[in-house]
């Protein structure tokens, strides 16, 4: 199963190898993790608006994907407005909550650069299939297999999460426990999903031991990833956003890194 189908999967960056998805997403992140200001993170916004028509996606297929980004973003830019570090003019005092010209900045920042953040991180990786991610992660960037293959074994068992929550939830309602207490009823699931999980991991790992995944020696792979011009294409653009955000941040004297000096 693959996180997209349609046709998305067939556009230029779905062929991207992933490893290049990750590093691009990366470098764009990075830099307005370590930073405060709006600028840079206004910067990268606008930047990855103009590249995200080049993506591929449909649009409708473009909000269903990224609107819990668009969800997050302002609650987030809310929290920080009201009990955010004050500074200059105080417009609401009341308790805890302190609403000043540096908490709105700070919230305005927050905004900007989850936005800047997550946008094309949801973007790049919809195109993305575990398979070719662990593939990639294995051969070009040299994770070791063992742990690979775990790691994909175990995204693979997160689409039965749904369907066994559907399903404990139908095995309730038919033995006439679920009718009632709801705060109790989701303790009580949770806990037997958690079992059901521990127990289905249990056996995938036998089973995996069983077929050779976890012997030591030099591992094939099915299918060989390569990293190309395109790859380094994407890498670059993911660079080259980086940089301009910084430099423009520099320039307007915004620049704010969190882990300088106060």
């Amino acid at each position: 199963m693959t996180l997209l189908d349609g046709q998305a999967r067939t556009g230029t960056v779905a062929r991207i190898n992933p490893v290049a998805k990750l590093a691009a997403s990366g470098l764009v992140a990075i830099p307005l993790v370590f930073t405060l200001d709006w600028v840079s993170a206004a910067v990268a916004l606008v930047l990855e608006c103009l590249l995200i028509p080049f993506a591929g996606l449909r649009w409708g297929e473009f909000w269903r994907r990224t609107w819990p980004v668009w969800l997050a973003a302002p609650l987030t830019a809310v929290t920080i407005a009201l009990y955010g570090e004050a500074g200059g003019r105080v417009y609401v005092e009341w308790l805890l909550v302190r609403v000043s010209d540096g908490s709105l900045e700070l919230a305005a920042a927050t905004l900007l650069r989850v936005l800047a953040v997550a946008l094309p991180s949801v973007v790049l990786f919809i195109t993305v299939d575990p398979t070719d991610l662990a593939d990639g992660l294995a051969q070009i960037v040299r994770l070791p297999a063992r742990f690979v293959l775990g790691a994909l074994a175990g995204l693979r068992m997160i689409g039965l999460f749904v369907d066994d929550w559907r399903s404990l939830e139908l095995a309730r309602r038919a033995r006439g426990v679920a009718d009632r207490g709801r705060l109790r009823r989701f303790a009580g699931m949770a806990f037997a999903l958690l079992v059901l999980s521990i127990r289905r991991g249990s056996k995938l790992a036998t089973a995996m031991e069983a077929r050779g995944f976890g012997a030591p020696g030099r591992r094939t792979w099915a299918r060989t990833s390569t990293f190309g011009a395109r790859e380094w294409v994407l890498v670059g653009i993911g660079a080259g956003i980086a940089g301009v955000a910084i430099v423009a941040a520099v320039l307007a004297g915004t620049w704010n890194f969190i882990l300088g000096p106060s």
